[in-house]
């Protein structure tokens, strides 16, 4: 069943920009990252909200679906930029 915005669902994933800096990683963490689809950014809720648990999906994500011009002060994702992920969706959790 895919997942929609009201779910809660738990993800393998990394982040690079476009220039290949990876930013962040719940594989090289060693960890699923668990979140609901209504507390991340735009490109994620669209994009995760159609997978299907098992799903692995790669996610370019513009801009205006990201971050836009004010991504979060003194973090490793500058304004503007478009960023890519490798997901994996492991569960739906509600």
């Amino acid at each position: 069943m895919p997942s929609g915005p009201q779910s809660e669902v738990s993800v393998h994933y990394s982040g690079w920009l476009l220039d290949g800096t990876k930013f962040d990683s719940s594989v090289d963490r060693g960890a699923p990252a668990k979140f609901p689809l209504r507390g991340v950014i735009s490109g994620w809720t669209e994009g995760v909200g159609t997978m299907k648990v098992g799903g692995k999906r790669k996610f370019v994500i513009p801009a205006r679906l990201g971050y836009g011009a004010n991504p979060r002060p003194g973090g490793p994702i500058p304004p503007n930029a478009v960023l890519v992920f490798d997901v994996e969706l492991l569960q739906i959790v509600k």
